[in-house]
């Protein structure tokens, strides 16, 4: 089943069961996604652009969230948590810090980094593994580490 497919059938069950911040985070998606076909001008997204787009929904919500939380709006904090559980649901399963790890480490062998100055390459060699399993600050923080 498409992405898009399941938005629709979690959308319908959505209204069926009155849950209107579903409903509202599910729309955005699917508007999110309709947009992006539009801007590369094809009908049909590929896998990787889904997870472009779900990967842009997340970390714009948890910099938002970040923001509200610095700003103590604490109503504005749990509407966003709720709608970040809703995104997660379409994204990939995440990894775990050591699986990461240890993706960091054997690409920081094959490109050869042995300083901070090489962090660009150990970037460019992690980031397309794992765009969608991982959030790109975290992937930062472990190649600072493997690099220092």
């Amino acid at each position: 089943m498409s992405l898009l497919e399941r938005l629709n059938n979690d959308m319908k069950q959505a209204m069926k069961n009155k849950e209107k911040d579903k409903l509202s985070v599910i729309r955005m998606i699917k508007s999110s996604l309709q947009n992006e076909a539009i801007k590369l001008g094809n009908r049909e997204l590929s896998e990787e652009d889904e997870l472009t787009v779900l990967s842009r929904e997340l970390k714009q919500r948890k910099d938002s969230l970040h923001e509200f939380d610095k700003a103590g709006r604490a109503d504005l904090v749990e509407k966003l948590r709720a709608e970040l559980t809703v995104v997660e649901l379409y994204l990939p399963a995440q990894l775990s810090e050591e699986e990461l790890s240890d993706i960091v480490k054997t690409a920081v062998a094959e490109t050869g980094a042995i300083s901070k100055a090489d962090m660009g390459k150990v970037m460019a060699a992690i980031m397309p593994k794992v765009k969608g399993k991982a959030d790109g600050s975290l992937v930062n923080k472990l190649v600072q580490q493997h690099l220092s």
